[in-house]
This record gives structure tokens, C-alpha cells and sequence, in this order.
């Protein structure tokens, strides 16, 4: 792990995750990013899911108000209050805890689906992690992971902040395709499918215009997606519930 987590940094507290939410090309970006994240998940009501890095909880709300059974996790106690706080309003009934990715606090094969968005941007060794989410899923049980691309406009300009001194992007780690898909399958995982989204650079313009088109470029390429998300299943088969 980093020398200094990145839960502290005030760029991705909950305050900042409303602002960006708030913005238009946040709204937009969140809401792709989402939309393919929860394709590749599938159904899940009556399924026992686990969101690691949960942030401040919005997508293991909306899991739950599909009839998922859930529980988020995240390293960050600021973020948990956040989820929780969420959880209370919407009147959902979400487990949230504090924890962290690389030491699930959970038994073996205990959840039926994993999810986890951008949770290995900041992590160096990113093996523990996926070692620990196939510990606790069941057999026949999946991993859906989004992560942020490595060759998008957007990678390109978080790299020039980190050149110009920003402390939270120095530390950021940027997955390829075929980097998620290594690391699912030396965990013992089957990668499956591969999507790529947000290929318009960060200008709300630009978001405006193509972001209609970004499901259908994400199904055929994750080349200069600023995001990529995979899913994988667990080998075995499907333990009866």
C-alpha cells in the first residue's frame, strides 16, 4: 500500500465526490460509468453482494434498491458516514463497515457477487486485493471491476498534474485491459468481458455530444476509455443457497 492512504486525501472525501456528482460532465461520466458497471453485474435481486471501496455509498444504494443483499466496504471512516448517511435517507437497508480491500474482514466464499470502482488507483500491489475478493466469493460467484484507463485524454492530463506537483495523482496507479484481466486469472478468477467508457476528454462539450455513443464504443474497444471495467467469475461450480 502507499505510504499515505489515499481515503486521505480531501480530492476524493465525500464532499468532493457531491461536487463532482453536482457538475455536468460528472453527472454524465457517473451515470456511463454506472450504467456499464451494473450491465455487466446483471441481476441481483435476493444476491448477496459485496461493494469493496464503497466511497460514499451511491452505488451500493442503488444495488440494494434492486433487491441485492448488500454490504460496502472502504477504507475511509468519513466515506462510511457518507454511505451510511445515504443508506438512512434513501431507507435502505445497506451494511456498511471500514476496512480495507487487501484484508477482507469477511469468511471465505461468503458473497455471491463482488463489485469494486477505482479501488486500485491508489493501491501499489493490487494481487492482495483480487486474492481476497476471490476468497470470499462463492464458486460460480463474479467479480464486476471498473478501473480508470491508462490511455485516455484523461489519464494523460492527471499525469501532467502529477508532474506539476499534485500529491493525490503522483501516487495514482492506471490499469490496461489486459492488466485487469492478468490479475483476475492469477487469483484464480475467469476473466470474461471487457468494456471500455468515457471516450470524450474531460469538456462538457464534448461529454454532451458523445456520450450517446459511448455504450457502443465501449462494447468493440477500450482504447482511449478513461474508464475500463471487467467481469470474471469464480471456477467451480454454483454452491446451493
Amino acid at each position: 500500500m502507499n505510504a499515505e492512504p489515499a481515503c486521505d486525501y480531501p480530492e476524493i472525501g465525500p464532499e468532493a465526490y457531491a461536487g463532482w456528482r453536482a457538475s455536468e460532465i460528472g453527472a454524465i461520466t457517473e451515470r456511463l460509468e454506472s450504467r456499464l458497471i451494473l450491465d455487466l453485474v446483471g441481476d441481483v435481486k435476493g444476491r448477496k453482494v459485496l461493494d469493496v471501496g464503497c466511497g460514499d455509498g451511491a452505488f451500493a444504494v442503488e444495488l440494494a434498491k434492486r433487491g441485492a443483499i448488500v454490504t460496502g466496504i472502504d477504507a475511509s471512516a468519513a466515506m462510511i458516514e457518507a454511505a451510511k448517511d445515504r443508506a438512512t435517507e434513501a431507507r435502505i437497508d445497506v451494511a456498511f463497515q471500514v476496512g480495507a480491500a487487501e484484508h477482507l474482514p469477511f469468511p471465505p466464499e461468503r458473497f455471491d457477487i463482488v463489485t469494486a470502482v477505482t479501488i486500485l488507483c491508489f493501491v501499489d500491489d493490487a494481487h492482495p486485493v483480487f486474492r481476497e475478493i476471490a476468497r470470499v466469493l462463492r464458486p460460480g460467484g463474479r467479480l464486476v471491476i471498473g478501473e480508470l484507463g491508462k490511455w485516455s485524454t484523461w489519464a494523460a492530463v492527471r499525469r501532467v498534474r502529477a508532474w506539476l506537483g499534485s500529491r493525490l495523482w503522483r501516487i495514482a496507479h492506471f490499469r490496461r485491459a489486459g492488466e485487469l484481466r492478468s490479475l483476475a486469472e492469477q487469483a484464480g478468477l475467469k476473466a470474461e468481458t471487457v468494456r471500455g467508457a468515457i471516450f470524450y476528454p474531460r469538456w462538457n462539450m464534448a461529454a454532451r455530444l458523445i456520450s450517446p455513443l459511448d455504450p457502443l464504443v465501449g462494447r468493440h474497444t477500450t482504447i482511449g476509455a478513461a474508464f475500463v471495467a471487467l467481469s470474471a467469475s469464480k471456477i467451480g461450480p454454483a454452491v446451493k443457497r
